[in-house]
């Protein structure tokens, strides 16, 4: 199976959104925290940097609405490649972190050659846990 969609997320719900950080907000709070050494601060900076130079930042995300982006797949080896040294930070500072493929990241309320920026959906249901099995 193909997926379409890619998005780096942590453990932690960002305050904002419900939603689980992605991988920049969980690198600059590292580095807000003072958790990481100068030397790996200022690498992410320039990731940081790259980043905001060669993506268009969406308007939702401006804004401060409910979004959360994922890259295209079809597009992001470039941008696989380039956010390879945050992960890599991440795993130098014990902060776990998921790499989540989909073909259904939600409403698509933003999309250029990248990525899609996808509306954060207020009406989360809980449902009852299904038995699977039964131990005897």
């Amino acid at each position: 199976m193909k997926f379409r969609y890619v998005r780096i997320q942590g453990k932690e719900l960002a305050e904002n959104t419900k939603y689980a950080k992605g991988v920049f907000s969980m690198c600059w709070q590292l580095v807000q925290d003072d958790v990481m050494e100068e030397e790996d601060a200022d690498l992410f900076k320039e990731i940081d940097k790259w980043f905001s130079e060669v993506l268009p930042y969406p308007p939702q995300c401006k804004n401060q609405e409910k979004v959360v982006c994922f890259f295209k797949t079809e597009n992001s080896d470039e941008m696989m490649k380039m956010i390879g040294p945050a992960m890599w930070l991440l795993e130098k500072y014990n902060h776990p972190f998921y790499v989540v493929y989909t073909n259904f990241p939600g409403e698509i309320v933003y999309e250029d050659k990248y990525q899609v920026a996808v509306k954060v959906d207020d009406d989360v249901r809980v449902e009852k846990l299904q038995q699977s099995w039964t131990p005897e």
